[in-house]
């Protein structure tokens, strides 16, 4: 079993969050340390380390992950001009909490991609 984390309480609701969407499969917050205007973090509910840790049956709530991150784009006012969605795994893709978790960000133009 994989160990708990600020995210797993996040969804049950357990310590606040500014929760912006959840259903049966995914939940989406306010990023407590936003790098730019608009910083949401999209998570499944169920616990899954990392993306190499994803599953066939995880598939489901993977794409749900990616419509709600587009529905809350509209929301934000942000879909036309643009964002990013980004998923890091691992040290050194910069993952933070070992809950898989997609950040969408914009509200800016967000420059390079990968800084060398």
């Amino acid at each position: 079993m994989a160990e708990e984390t600020i995210f797993s309480k996040i969804i049950r609701k357990e310590i606040p969050a500014d929760v912006l969407y959840q259903d049966d499969l995914v939940t989406a917050f306010r990023d407590i340390n936003p790098r730019a205007p608009v910083h949401i973090l999209v998570v499944p509910n169920k616990l899954i380390p990392t993306t190499n840790d994803v599953n066939i049956e995880d598939e489901l709530a993977l794409g749900r992950m990616v419509t709600v991150a587009k529905k809350l784009a509209a929301d934000e006012g942000i879909a036309e001009d643009g964002y990013r969605l980004i998923m890091n795994c691992n040290q050194h893709g910069g993952q933070e909490v070992y809950h898989i978790h997609m950040h969408l960000v914009g509200g800016r133009a967000l420059g390079p991609m990968v800084v060398s």
